[in-house]
């Protein structure tokens, strides 16, 4: 973060500077942790529907903040801290990161959807990075805390910025673009995912399209164009649609699925045509690169350049992440989060790789509504009709998914909880062995390749 003073901080807020004092520091830093301070940074409480930061604000000064913005004062004000009054720290956060994002005038790329977000936002951060100095979106920091906080780490030395932006509930991710006003808007899909919160579908799509609210004048949409929702969109903007369908404008031929090893494809533009080598499993990788070639060709980069970076691709955190073991065991980690799309697509991915013997560890799906049972069942459905030897439902709308797999033919064993399914998965990634672990982010199932880890140490 680039210095900013603290009259250029309560402007940007609007807030009262309680305490004003000739000789105070500039600010490089916010906090909205008191566990994880910067010294010196600004500290801002953060109000949640079980906590109050403003009952961490004397610990926060003690650990080093230089000050805080807070919607309530303490009681005893500090002399060697600044207090900035505001009305609501979460608008005063989005509203600092606005006029900090003010500041630089770099290309910016806002990315939604609903399945696959995180890997196209990391895929157009690779392939920009083959030529610019990129920041992007960290970790899974793209809701309304995170997005302004990624927004603050820009410095002098950035030449574009990918922002991966989520939503939940209708107005958010118009609430995020604000911050973000982006150049360059990408939709990788609308799927299921939060329809609890949306009613529908459609509910879905018009939430997502909120992210042309604040595309720039002249700025680029870039569409999955084989998605049948998005293809009704008809943005007032120049627009993309990448896909395999012979209407997508960044379309995908020659694609070849090498398992666990990743893929191959061509993507073929009106500028050229990229022969392409992803190194991570799963077909619709395709989709993600072939979004990135079209933020690179607005980006201006080469084409050496744009098939430099898709091959730089990295997969980040739990998602398809290939984890090889002795006697041939691997562990696809995809426990990041799980919907009935990305499942679809990860039961795909186990199901082409070569193997003895196929497992899948499936868990709860959230926010599903009334899709909850069904789409459960589905998934269980699936995995036997796609021959995995033998599937392990974990969690209590996971027994769902053990009807739909014993149903349709399939092996399966259900476990209320993790701690009771443990032994078993161990047993069951035997020598020359895939097993696939995939649930909602809130199953915590991250700890099971843990544990299936360190057994084998």
């Amino acid at each position: 973060m680039q210095p900013m003073t603290v009259k250029e901080i309560a402007d940007a807020v609007g807030g009262v500077w309680w305490n004003p004092r000739e000789k105070v520091g500039d600010i490089t830093a916010v906090c909205t942790d008191s566990r994880k301070l910067t010294p010196g940074c600004l500290f801002l409480p953060w109000v949640g529907e079980t906590f109050d930061g403003h009952d961490f604000i004397d610990a926060a000064l003690s650990a080093g903040a230089a000050g805080c913005l807070c919607a309530k004062l303490p009681r005893d004000l500090r002399e060697d801290k600044f207090y900035i009054k505001v009305d609501d720290t979460r608008l005063a956060l989005k509203a600092l990161a606005s006029a900090y994002r003010d500041r630089f005038h770099i290309p910016v790329v806002q990315v939604t959807g609903s399945v696959g977000k995180t890997t196209t936002k990391e895929m157009i951060a690779a392939v920009l990075g083959a030529k610019l100095r990129v920041l992007k979106t960290p970790e899974n920091y793209n809701n309304d805390i995170g997005t302004p906080l990624t927004l603050l780490r820009l410095d002098e030395g950035h030449q574009a910025a990918v922002i991966e932006t989520g939503m939940n509930h209708a107005g958010e991710i118009a609430y995020l673009g604000e911050m973000v006003r982006p150049d360059v808007a990408v939709i990788s899909n609308v799927g299921d995912a939060h329809i609890e919160f949306l009613g529908s579908r459609e509910g879905i799509l018009k939430a997502k399209c909120e992210i042309f609210e604040h595309l720039k004048a002249g700025g680029l949409a870039i569409l999955n164009g084989d998605d049948a929702l998005l293809d009704t969109v008809l943005p007032p903007f120049r627009t993309v649609r990448c896909g395999q369908s012979e209407h997508c404008h960044a379309r995908i031929t020659e694609l070849c699925d090498h398992g666990v090893e990743g893929i191959t494809c061509t993507v073929t533009t009106e500028r050229d045509s990229y022969a392409l080598s992803i190194p991570a499993p799963g077909a619709y990788m395709a989709y993600s690169a072939s979004i990135a070639v079209a933020v690179g060709e607005e980006l201006g980069l080469s084409h050496d350049e744009i098939v430099r970076g898709v091959a730089a691709y990295e997969p980040t955190g739990s998602r398809m992440r290939v984890i090889r073991l002795p006697e041939g065991r691997v562990i696809l980690d995809d426990c990041y989060n799980a919907n009935p799309q990305s499942v679809t697509a990860a039961l795909e991915v186990l199901a082409k790789t070569e193997c003895d013997r196929r497992v899948a560890v499936l868990g709860d799906m959230g926010e599903l509504g009334d899709l909850t049972d069904q789409a459960h069942y589905n998934m269980g459905a699936l995995a036997a009709m796609l021959g995995i030897d033998f599937v392990v439902a974990i969690g209590t709308k996971a027994i769902k998914i053990a009807d739909g797999t014993a149903q349709s033919g399939g092996e399966v064993l259900h476990f209320a909880t993790k701690e009771e399914a443990i032994q078993e998965l161990k047993e069951q990634l035997g020598p020359n062995t895939a097993m696939l672990v995939k649930a909602s982010h809130a199953m915590h199932f991250s700890e099971l390749v843990n544990q299936l880890r360190e057994s084998d140490d």
